[in-house]
């Protein structure tokens, strides 16, 4: 695995500042049933990390009074984490909005039984990776068998009531490009999938989300092997719009660790590049109980441009239409 940290600050990403927080978007842990190309966590099957129920009762510690009412669950396949429901359960208990980013197939997985319906009954936004409409796409990126694998998960939560229409269950599905390229333009790639789908194969989902690849980890790696890498981040400077620096998830959202650590974001969490709080290395998210982190530099480095790009990119899709 090639590290990219070192090749990010040819450019020099604009500095940014935090606002107040909205979201904690956690991640239960690198254990995936998927391996992935464009995955920036490098998950998969062999990796053992995963958040421990101490590290767990943080986070809900957190929760309960920071004022945080967004929670947005994140892994590898966050299912896996044996304490996944108690967290929901939890969350949901005092007040808090779930988001579940699931990879689909894992509703098709051994003792996942239920898993459909436990989401549904606590109300928890599903955001699920599809990143295209076509059989051979998703297969050469996901692997062999999981196109067919998640639109029978997806049609399992249209039964359910998620993506119908005033059912109050959200179902989004996320978008990536293939390779080394921006992604299209959301509004127009959306009705495309809504089409292909809905006429193809009778399924129905809220919103399309549409993510740039982040040339960190798995896909970063695949990138400076194929001689890739400096068009890549060359081709996401050029795109660079300054409006969407406003908007940028991590001016509002913290990001934790399976072992309960804090970022700025995701992407950050993967490169090891922790939240800057009072000049400190590191800190954990028991810590950050009663500091306010409006106003407080954010860590940047090149691969922010993922983000600014074009119509710009964050867990919640395009910053701009």
């Amino acid at each position: 695995m090639h590290a990219t940290l070192p090749l990010m600050r040819r450019y020099g990403f604009p500095a940014i500042r935090r606002a107040r927080v909205e979201t904690l978007q956690v991640n239960l842990g690198y254990k995936c049933n998927q391996t992935c190309v464009h995955c920036h966590v490098n998950a998969g099957p062999s990796r053992t990390e995963l958040m421990s129920r101490e590290t767990i009762v943080d986070v809900l510690a957190f929760l309960d009074v920071s004022g945080v009412r967004q929670l947005d669950v994140t892994g590898g396949a966050p299912e896996l984490n044996p304490h996944f429901r108690e967290l929901v359960l939890r969350a949901r208990e005092l007040g808090v909005h779930v988001i579940d980013r699931c990879n689909l197939t894992i509703l098709e997985e051994p003792g996942q039984e239920g898993l459909a319906e436990f989401l549904a009954a606590q109300r928890v936004e599903v955001i699920a990776s599809l990143p295209c409409y076509l059989e051979d796409n998703v297969d050469r990126q996901r692997g062999k068998g999981v196109f067919e694998k998640s639109l029978h998960a997806i049609r399992r939560l249209n039964a359910i009531g998620y993506g119908v229409q005033a059912s109050g269950l959200e179902l989004h599905l996320v978008y990536n490009p293939q390779g080394p390229s921006l992604p299209p333009g959301q509004v127009q790639l959306e009705a495309d999938y809504k089409r292909i789908l809905g006429d193809g194969h009778g399924i129905v989902f809220n919103r399309l989300y549409t993510l740039a690849n982040m040339p960190i980890q798995r896909f970063g790696s695949t990138l400076v092997t194929k001689g890739e890498f400096n068009d890549y981040m060359a081709l996401l400077h050029r795109a660079h719009r300054d409006e969407n620096l406003a908007t940028v998830m991590c001016r509002t959202l913290v990001s934790v660790d399976w072992k309960g650590y804090v970022y700025d974001c995701d992407f950050n969490q993967m490169l090891d590049l922790p939240l800057l709080v009072e000049g400190r290395k590191r800190m954990h998210l028991s810590e950050l109980i009663g500091h306010d982190l409006a106003g407080n530099p954010i860590a940047v480095r090149d691969h922010c441009y993922g983000c600014t790009a074009g119509q710009g990119s964050s867990c919640g899709g395009a910053l701009n239409g």
